[in-house]
């Protein structure tokens, strides 16, 4: 019994001590991005385009991609841990089940979406502006409360917020993954992304502003916008 409660304190002292270093995974996010070859990159860059100019258009579509991939991640745990590592069938059973549930939950759902962009959204300005990073989850606690309340009130606002993140997300990274492989001095973009702060928020932040203007311009002159 004492053997189990030391190899747990190792195991918290040592956690404790990797998210004193670093609370945002920069490395593993970064890993994900550079192995992106052309056509996901542009496929990337394509899709979060049209996310980030016209998803107020086919957000109900996102909102359903959404719940299937919760789905999808909850089939894969209750699968693995009911059967034992087959995750094809009630995974796939997950995703269908979620992805229909997605439809009489819309609202909600988009306002949970909404929610959770303002907090990615506060975070990171928090980030941007040279803040603890061990702090950054108050900066996003706050925009989570903010935008939820903000989302709950204007469901255009909820629209406009997370298909706009979605979007400069999906773009900002294939126009990193192209500019690594393909465009600039890779040493030197990577002295960017790990030296400097202020650079992956800004690459993901300064086109969502792009996206929320002249989505809200483009919804607020269209009556059917299907809201």
């Amino acid at each position: 019994m004492n053997g189990w409660i030391d190899t747990l304190g190792v195991a918290l002292v040592a956690a404790r001590g990797t998210a004193e270093q670093s609370i945002v995974p920069l490395e593993v996010v970064w890993k994900h991005i550079i192995t992106l070859d052309l056509v996901e990159a542009l496929t990337f860059i394509s899709f979060g385009v049209v996310c980030l100019f016209y998803g107020w258009r086919i957000f109900k579509i996102l909102v359903t991609i959404c719940f299937g991939l919760v789905g999808l991640g909850v089939g894969v745990y209750l699968n693995d841990l009911l059967v034992g590592g087959n995750v094809v069938w009630l995974a796939m059973f997950s995703v269908v089940v979620f992805a229909i549930f997605s439809i009489p939950l819309m609202r909600w759902g988009v306002t949970a979406l909404g929610a959770l962009s303002g907090g990615i959204l506060t975070a990171g300005l928090w980030l941007a502006l040279g803040l603890p990073e061990q702090y950054v989850w108050a900066g996003g606690l706050v925009g989570l409360i903010a935008g939820g309340m903000i989302s709950f009130i204007v469901f255009k606002i909820a629209v406009i917020l997370f298909t706009s993140l979605g979007g400069s997300t999906l773009t900002a990274t294939g126009i990193l993954a192209v500019m690594y492989g393909y465009m600039v001095d890779r040493q030197r973009l990577e002295k960017l992304v790990f030296e400097y702060p202020w650079f992956l928020p800004t690459m993901v932040l300064a086109p969502m502003a792009v996206g929320v203007f002249l989505q809200y311009r483009f919804v607020k002159s269209t009556q059917d916008w299907g809201g």
